[in-house]
């Protein structure tokens, strides 16, 4: 039996990127292919799907845009996050539970109950169509899971460290910057990979407060649908493009998230 132990976890692996192949195949074939025949590869390569891609600015400006309130809110929530998960950590106050608490309620409710909410407060600001507004949006979100991750992390670290810096004589910016951020540097990670993941696969909020200028990727993909039906090579090729930043920051944070999940906060 013990010769077999390898079997499950390699058939495992391959129902895992059995889509992810397929979707790739499906790239590199035309829609007529796609439609007419069922192949394990493509019988006429072609490149033109992701040429379309990356010479159309309908299509590269998804990306741009998508990117841009994903690191915004990235940005936006760690930073918030930071300074209220390092005063959970450290202070008690009357009604410091319950607080906290309130703000994990924020994560529960779905984005739906929100959607109509923003999009009227966004057009009455002129935030309507912009990075900006899906940012925000998504820090409702996000802030109380990264100050939820990050307490966790700052709890780990003993209250001698803080006493100590401040007997040395460093200030409280300089504590935390110098000392205090390289040591849950994990947590920082952890956080930083589950915000940005949420962002970026969100797609309601992001639909509905944009338009034209700011359009996500995933709201552009639904332009491949026509009279004739779906152009279905152009979707598989965008589907592929829209996996690789997710994937680069998986691996950038993997080690991160491993110490995450080590810790219970993951």
């Amino acid at each position: 039996m013990r010769r077999f132990t390898w079997l499950v976890p390699t058939l495992y692996i391959i129902f895992l990127m059995l889509p992810i192949y397929w979707l790739l195949n499906m790239s590199f074939k035309t829609t007529n292919e796609i439609l007419g025949t069922f192949s394990l590869w493509p019988r006429e390569f072609t490149l033109e799907n992701y040429r379309t891609i990356f010479t159309d600015s309908t299509w590269y400006n998804g990306y741009f845009n998508s990117l841009t309130y994903v690191i915004l809110n990235t940005v936006i929530s760690v930073s918030i996050a930071l300074p209220a998960a390092y005063a959970f950590s450290r202070y008690r106050f009357l009604g410091d539970k319950h607080l906290f608490f309130w703000l994990l309620t924020n994560r529960m409710a779905p984005p739906a109950v929100f959607a109509l909410p923003f999009f009227q407060l966004y057009s009455a600001v002129g935030l309507f169509d912009t990075p900006l507004a899906v940012a925000l949006a998504h820090a409702l979100f996000n802030i109380p899971l990264a100050v939820w991750i990050l307490e966790g992390f700052m709890s780990s670290i003993p209250r001698e460290l803080d006493d100590t810096a401040y007997v040395d004589g460093y200030s409280f910016p300089r504590f935390f910057l110098r000392i205090f951020m390289p040591a849950i540097a994990a947590g920082i990670g952890v956080a930083a990979f589950f915000t940005f993941m949420f962002s970026w696969v969100e797609l309601l909020l992001a639909k509905t407060l944009t338009s034209v200028a700011a359009k996500p990727i995933a709201a552009t993909m639904t332009k491949t649908a026509s009279t004739s039906g779906y152009e279905l090579g152009l979707l598989a090729a965008a589907g592929v493009l829209t996996i690789i930043p997710g994937a680069f920051v998986i691996y950038f944070v993997r080690n991160y998230i491993a110490k995450g999940f080590a810790m219970g906060r993951v």
